[in-house]
């Protein structure tokens, strides 16, 4: 059967309607990953952006079949926001930099990795609903386009990454970005969705995200400040 399906014009079609869409979505997702495998040496770095970007698609495939369910579990989406808050702030975190085949580099690399499959978890269920509307129960098309997908979002981290390390200034941006999603993912709870209604529901979500992006990099901005005071009075 899945054999007569890929010899199909419309199979490969919908293929490339899923790469294009997790393409498109995971704009967010390639920034966390840069931001989370920025601080680790150069062989560290790139394990760390494949396994942390495999394991995310990995569990996006997985999260298909229960996706509906979970977005209709109230408060769901409220700790995932926090935890993505939180994951935004602590990757504004001063980076330092350990040798290459060490412990703490090993160490750094599977906290990074850890970092990057919560967050994409969390980011990706836009993603999921919109690949699942595609794939329509064909997971055989999902795990090819995804799986088609995994180096070009990981291409997208590296390249965020050579940024980060020329403009310093682009992680700010980034940790506002992840900021922005976590109001968003936020403002759509069940339970919040169901407090507001219309326009006060579109005007709330924006005004979730705005603050969010603040939040984080305000956040981020005292507890930079906080650690270099501390290093001085050391």
């Amino acid at each position: 059967m899945a054999v007569e399906l890929m010899t199909q014009p419309t199979f490969w079609l919908s293929v490339l309607q899923v790469i294009w869409i997790n393409i498109l979505l995971s704009g967010d997702n390639a920034v966390v990953i840069a931001l989370a495998c920025r601080g680790l040496p150069p062989r560290e770095r790139r394990w760390g952006m494949i396994i942390g970007a495999g394991c995310a698609s990995l569990l996006l495939i997985l999260f298909t079949g229960i996706v509906a369910m979970l977005m209709t579990l109230p408060w769901l989406q409220l700790v995932g926001a926090a935890a993505l808050f939180w994951i935004a702030i602590k990757l504004l975190e001063p980076q330092r930099h350990d040798e290459e085949n060490t412990p703490e580099a090993t160490e750094d690399l599977w906290r990074a990795v850890r970092v990057v499959v919560i967050a994409d978890i969390v980011m990706s269920l836009d993603n999921v609903i919109a690949v699942a509307a595609v794939a329509k129960g064909q997971y055989e098309l999902l795990v090819i386009g995804l799986a088609i997908s995994i180096p070009i979002v990981i291409a997208g981290s590296a390249l965020i990454l050579w940024l980060l390390e020329r403009f310093p200034i682009l992680v700010w941006c980034g940790a506002g970005v992840l900021g922005w999603v976590a109001g968003g993912v936020l403002a759509d709870d069940p339970i919040v969705k169901g407090i507001l209604t219309g326009d006060s529901r579109e005007q709330l979500e924006w005004a979730a995200r705005i603050i969010g992006a603040a939040f984080v990099v305000g956040s981020g901005y005292v507890w930079r400040r906080r650690h270099h005071i501390s290093l001085e009075e050391a």
